[in-house]
């Protein structure tokens, strides 16, 4: 295999990208004089240090110039990215890897391996770039026999349609290493989610990722033309249409099937020219209702800016503001024409819910080059959302537990849904941790409702970081299903998800899954105990 620069086991990207032990201790005083008392500063347990447990099944003749069983391979594949799994990944903490892990080269290969875990009843677990925050990677919870599916290897380009804007493109490629391939001839896919970096084509499209559109097309469903997947049973391909009314969607089946029907392998994606032409602005406003009452009239007045985030007043500090005011941060993009007139009508909207802002905080492009949305308020909030990695790196294992739940609900409930779930989770972190901080955004908006993103810290106990976060977590994914909210707009439903996911759908709904499951895959090797129990 090609040798290439290692991810960590436990920091959000490359082993480059961990902090090193004094900037760890540094971040740690800091911390220690905000807390008023002194923090412990562990170090993560590093790779030749870790006690793997031997394969329990090896990979055949066939299989093995493209497996993998060294203890890198098996200790990074055995979690996705949640916050408990990045806090076990630091202390040591593998007593469930994978037993290899399989890179297959192309859909022959990969035929082999599925044919392979099903001879022998051996789990297989897809994997893109290994970013699922909920549980939608580890190995199955019973501990299977198990076998680690990595499409890193199917990571180009393969067609592109100018003439119809479309791509077919293979799942395993990053997104960077796509928008890299399809920048030459002045194209993007324009799918941005937080893990970019480091997710995938399939695993957006297994997981139903939300992306860069605040408005519009926010789901990478909006992008799919036609899927190609590889199911125990066989290939499942559906044909290549801009639309079509012919009875349910095989695409609908696919997207979100979070690697429980079969390995996606490519798809054809509708792409569009690079932007050429921008417009952002950020508003004030003295109130988090009087911030969304804006976005309600901006987004049903169907003007569709690509961003239109609202930030409420602690969220809001992250971009420079005091605290005392909720932040507003909208943005306009295409291709071909100017969106000056789009931005001062949305700004219209804004300030007629009371937004504040000078004329001057407009600000215009036209020409490739991003040169907006970089500074002021919504270039520090930018700032602070792509470097998130970062800073999750820096507390790792310090006892701070600090993690994300999101929803959508619709606007008639929106005010009540808020305080509900707020009034929840802090009486939660008082009980369990004595008090924490609660956050809240929207990442996505639409006519009928926002899609809120809540943000929860607080100083766990060291040693109990785990508990005491299960028990928060527990009670904000009971509070959003309670007040009419989703148990994920995004983050997909894994198995972290899913007391919320079955509460939410309805059980004709569960059984026909089911069926589908075990039309496709008999005996049940991919990715058990996600979204269904197969039995």
């Amino acid at each position: 295999m090609t040798k290439q620069a290692r991810r960590s086991l436990w920091a959000w990207g490359l082993e480059s990208d961990e902090p090193s032990h004094e900037e760890r201790v540094g971040f740690a005083k800091s911390l220690s004089e905000q807390w008023g008392r002194d923090l412990q500063v562990p170090e993560a347990v590093p790779l030749r240090a870790l006690e793997l447990r031997p394969p329990r099944i090896e990979a055949s003749e066939a299989l093995r110039p493209f497996c993998a069983d060294d203890p890198h391979e098996r200790a990074f594949h055995t979690y996705g990215s949640s916050f408990p799994e990045r806090l076990r990944a630091f202390s040591g903490e593998f007593s469930r890897p994978p037993d290899f892990v399989a890179h297959p080269r192309n859909e022959d290969e990969l035929e082999r391996v599925l044919a392979f875990c099903a001879d022998r009843s051996c789990s297989a677990v897809p994997w893109g770039g290994g970013s699922s925050v909920v549980y939608g990677v580890s190995v199955p919870d019973d501990d299977p026999l198990c076998v680690t599916i990595d499409l890193d290897r199917f990571n180009r380009v393969l067609e592109l349609d100018e003439t119809s804007r479309a791509a077919r493109i293979q799942a395993g490629v990053l997104g960077p290493a796509l928008e890299d391939q399809l920048r030459p001839s002045g194209h993007t896919l324009r799918h941005f989610p937080q893990s970019f970096e480091w997710s995938t084509l399939g695993g957006w499209i297994a997981t139903r990722a939300g992306g860069h559109y605040a408005t519009n097309h926010t789901h990478i469903d909006d992008f799919v033309e036609s899927v190609r997947m590889l199911t125990p049973t066989g290939w499942w391909e559906s044909r290549r249409l801009p639309g079509s009314g012919a009875g349910p969607s095989p695409d609908r089946l696919a997207i979100g099937s979070e690697g429980i029907l079969g390995v996606i392998t490519e798809a054809w994606m509708r792409i569009q020219r690079r932007p050429r032409f921008r417009a952002t602005a950020s508003l004030r406003f003295d109130s988090w209702d009087a911030g969304a009452e804006a976005v309600r009239h901006i987004v049903q007045a169907k003007l569709w800016p690509a961003n239109l985030r609202l930030l409420d007043p602690r969220e809001a500090k992250n971009a420079g503001l005091d605290g005392s005011q909720a932040l507003l941060i909208v943005g306009f993009e295409s291709s071909e024409l100017s969106q000056e007139q789009h931005i001062h009508q949305a700004v219209a909207i804004a300030r007629e819910c009371g937004g504040q802002m000078g004329e001057e905080e407009i600000r215009l492009s036209d020409s490739s080059e991003r040169t907006t949305g970089r500074s002021g308020a919504a270039g520090a909030w930018r700032s602070a959302f792509i470097g998130v990695g970062k800073g999750l790196n820096l507390i790792t294992g310090l006892g701070l537990i600090a993690d994300t739940f999101e929803t959508s609900i619709t606007w008639d409930r929106w005010p009540d849904f808020d305080r509900e779930v707020r009034a929840a989770v802090e009486k939660c972190m008082a009980e369990v941790t004595g008090g924490g901080s609660l956050t809240c955004r929207f990442t996505h908006v639409y006519p009928d409702g926002p899609a809120p993103y809540y943000t929860f810290s607080t100083r766990g106990r060291l040693g109990a970081e785990l508990e005491q976060w299960a028990a928060i977590k527990a009670v904000a994914t009971d509070a959003v299903i309670r007040a009419g909210g989703t148990s994920t707009h995004h983050h997909a439903v894994g198995r972290m998800h899913r007391d919320g996911y079955d509460r939410q759908r309805p059980e004709p709904f569960a059984r026909a899954l089911r069926a589908a499951k075990r039309e496709l895959d008999p005996a049940a090797i991919l990715n058990p105990g996600v979204l269904i129990d197969p039995s």
